[in-house]
């Protein structure tokens, strides 16, 4: 386990902690925002995080997305100071506070993306026993760190999926999709069912995810909290 994993562990056990059998408790959202990031990385197996003085940046690597600066406190010092080590375009900034609050601390170049901004969530974990919907079937895998959850229609096309990380005690879900064709049948529920149980066998205790707006409302129907606003801010210059 690496000094940033083990940091992360160390932060999750810390955020359950505080936590109790019913909603999640969050007072830390630098914690959160911390074990997201790591746990992203470890999902789409990108380099670990590297501390700054803002927060956490992941390198991403593709065209319109150079990397993330994740900031682990909102403020207009730290967004600037952020921003200002910034020289390549299409760098981001992951910022946990609300749009019409970051808007007026970026500087010129900067602009924020609505349709990629969304929300830190988080839950307390608890067994279920998920079952997969009436002509469905799942297979869920794991390789080389990063849990994979499948589920097949009838005629064996991919209808849903969705991936996590397990780090310590938290896990971070990444990648929940349900294919248009097969929306409204129960199957984005029951792959976050599937990846909670897979992670409490692991020992995990506490789920994070970074969620669209779309994606909060299913996430709120199984007991997840929005822990922060994450708005997405890009240097185009």
């Amino acid at each position: 386990m690496g000094p940033m994993t083990a940091e992360v562990a160390e932060s999750a056990e810390n955020t359950v902690s505080a936590e109790n059998t019913g909603a999640v408790q969050v007072t830390d959202v630098a914690d959160v925002a911390r074990i997201w990031a790591t746990g992203w990385t470890v999902s789409r197996r990108t380099p670990r995080p590297t501390e700054r003085p803002w927060g956490v940046y992941m390198e991403v690597g593709s065209p319109d997305r150079v990397g993330r600066h994740v900031l682990l406190e909102p403020s207009a010092d730290v967004v600037r100071a952020a921003a200002a080590s910034v020289e390549a375009p299409h760098t981001w900034l992951e910022v946990p506070a609300e749009p019409r609050d970051v808007e007026p601390w970026l500087p010129a170049g900067w602009a924020i993306d609505e349709e990629e901004s969304g929300h830190l969530m988080a839950v307390a974990l608890r067994p279920t026993e998920p079952v997969a919907p009436d002509g469905y079937t799942a297979s869920v895998e794991t390789d080389d760190g990063v849990t994979f959850v499948r589920v097949h229609d009838g005629a064996g096309e991919l209808a849903a999926q969705g991936q996590m990380a397990v780090l310590g005690h938290a896990t971070v879900v990444d990648r929940v999709v349900t294919q248009e064709a097969h929306r409204r049948r129960g199957l984005g529920s029951f792959v976050m069912r599937t990846l909670a149980a897979e992670a409490l066998a692991r020992g995990a205790r506490l789920g994070v995810l970074g969620a669209t707006p779309e994606g909060r409302a299913l996430y709120e129907t199984l007991g997840w909290h929005r822990s922060a606003p994450l708005t997405s801010c890009v240097y185009r210059p």
